[in-house]
């Protein structure tokens, strides 16, 4: 490579120093490492590069991009393929793949005169960590602004512990602390940021490793879902941390004096070096500058979040005791074994109510993805059991109605890809699975009338109960 040069007069160094003769263990086990990770970080489904090119919208487009996960086929459909080993099967056709074609790329290369990888060894190593830095800065940016687990609502605080996912503990546990998911997003983007820069590569990789490791573990404990991405960026920082670590030993632990001997390559013309620059700005620029940016108008400014945001009915957040609930004219008292007779009511700062009854319902184990359409977000009741039934209501409040939506099992009317729901009015596309009238005697009471969806007439007089929170106390402590 007649513009590149080695930065380093010693070529007999040690071989681990990626400079110089590689003995043909090395060159063996570069050989795999190079099938494996390069399979770990390509996409290899078709499909993803025809949705990747059909975004229509920049934003779209780099999360996209900088979201994707490179697989041989789609993991094992058991509870163990979703959460435990089987979630690793690709992992496992990757290594065999490595085996054989290094085997193979070995049995070619036997007469070859090459003293060592160092070039390629360079261009797999900027491949591993522009993967590394696009994946971090993903979650990182969700941390920092936070949405990606957001503050649990009141149907959330009044839900029984037991009626939990074990993810859905597990975000709550950060979400109701936003100072510290804003801190895990600083401390991600930095981490993602500090791969693109050839003298930052060991404490980034460090970093992403810690950071990634930790998170990879909890997915498992939790059953959060998202180990595997995790646990590919481990992985792929420990390329790095590996080749570093020898010197790291003998500079720490038998406390000797370290060169380090790393090749990068050295652009001899001018133009190669201004476009190496201008390449690496754009890069960078795209990355954290504009997807950034993005990422804060996406949530802040168009309101496209996990959770609704439209107002609720003025002045009726809170959590209600159902005192009376007539059904067909007949009044039924309170039961908890009752699969009929709503046990309590809540009405979020945004337009959910909840009621719950003691019914066997699905329980929505998705972490609840961004959708622009509140009647589709659904983050609020994924990961949680018990019986609740949560409704987006539309509410006139001229002729005093609220139109509800059901946003659990029987929200079928809505595509999981985006993209087709985008731009749509979701009235095109669902139709609301009952009306109530409403009236308010006082500030504290609101009175539900009308005819549900099982064709059942319904009275129902709620009083709001004043409710202390200890997460909300310990905050205000």
């Amino acid at each position: 490579m007649q513009n590149s040069v080695i930065r380093d007069a010693d070529t007999n160094s040690a071989p681990h120093s990626g400079v110089g003769k590689w003995s043909n263990w090395q060159k063996l086990l570069f050989r795999f490492a190079f099938i494996f990770y390069v399979l770990l970080i390509v996409p290899l489904d078709w499909e993803w590069y025809k949705n990747l090119f059909s975004n229509k919208i920049i934003f779209d487009f780099l999360n996209s991009l900088m979201g994707f996960r490179g697989t041989v086929f789609t993991s094992v459909s058991s509870e163990s393929g979703r959460w435990g080993i089987g979630s690793y099967a690709n992992w496992g056709v990757v290594f065999l793949i490595a085996v054989a074609g290094a085997l193979v790329w070995t049995f070619i290369a036997r007469k070859s005169k090459r003293r060592s990888y160092n070039i390629l060894n360079y261009w797999l190593g900027v491949l591993i960590r522009y993967r590394i830095a696009m994946g971090i800065i993903v979650f990182g940016f969700m941390k920092f602004y936070p949405v990606q687990m957001p503050y649990p609502g009141l149907g959330s605080l009044h839900a029984n512990f037991g009626d939990f996912s074990g993810y859905k503990l597990y975000w709550h546990s950060v979400g109701i602390v936003p100072g510290y998911e804003v801190f895990l997003g600083v401390v991600e983007i930095l981490a993602g940021v500090l791969m693109l820069f050839r003298s930052t590569i060991l404490i980034g990789a460090v970093l992403n490793a810690a950071v990634l490791y930790n998170i990879a573990h909890a997915n498992h404990a939790f059953d959060g879902g998202v180990h595997v991405y995790s646990a590919v960026t481990v992985v792929l920082s420990l390329y790095f941390i590996l080749q570093y670590a020898p010197g790291i030993w003998k500079l720490l632990i038998k406390q000797q004096d370290v060169q380090p001997h790393r090749y990068f390559p050295v652009y001899r013309q001018k133009w190669l070096r201004t476009t190496a620059v201008v390449t690496r700005s754009i890069l960078i620029f795209l990355f954290v500058g504009v997807y950034g940016y993005l990422r804060y108008d996406l949530h802040y400014v168009r309101k496209e979040t996990k959770e609704p945001v439209t107002p609720a009915l003025s002045g009726s957040k809170g959590y209600y005791n159902v005192s009376e609930f007539r059904r067909n004219g007949e009044i039924l008292p309170y039961d908890p074994t009752d699969s009929v007779r709503w046990h309590d009511v809540i009405f979020e700062k945004y337009s959910t109510m909840i009621y719950k009854v003691n019914k066997t319902k699905l329980i929505p184990l998705s972490n609840g993805s961004r959708q622009e359409n509140d009647v589709d977000r659904n983050y609020e009741l994924s990961g949680i059991g018990g019986g609740s039934r949560f409704l987006y209501y539309d509410a006139d409040t001229v002729s005093q109605v609220l139109t509800f939506y059901d946003k659990g099992e029987l929200n079928t009317g809505f595509s999981n890809s985006r993209g087709k729901n985008r731009g749509r009015d979701y009235k095109e596309y669902r139709k609301p699975d009952f009306a109530l009238k409403y009236s308010r005697p006082s500030d504290t009471r609101i009175i539900l009338e009308g005819v549900d969806d099982s064709k059942d007439s319904l009275y129902i007089v709620l009083d709001r109960l004043e409710k202390s929170y200890p997460v909300q106390i310990a905050r205000k402590d």
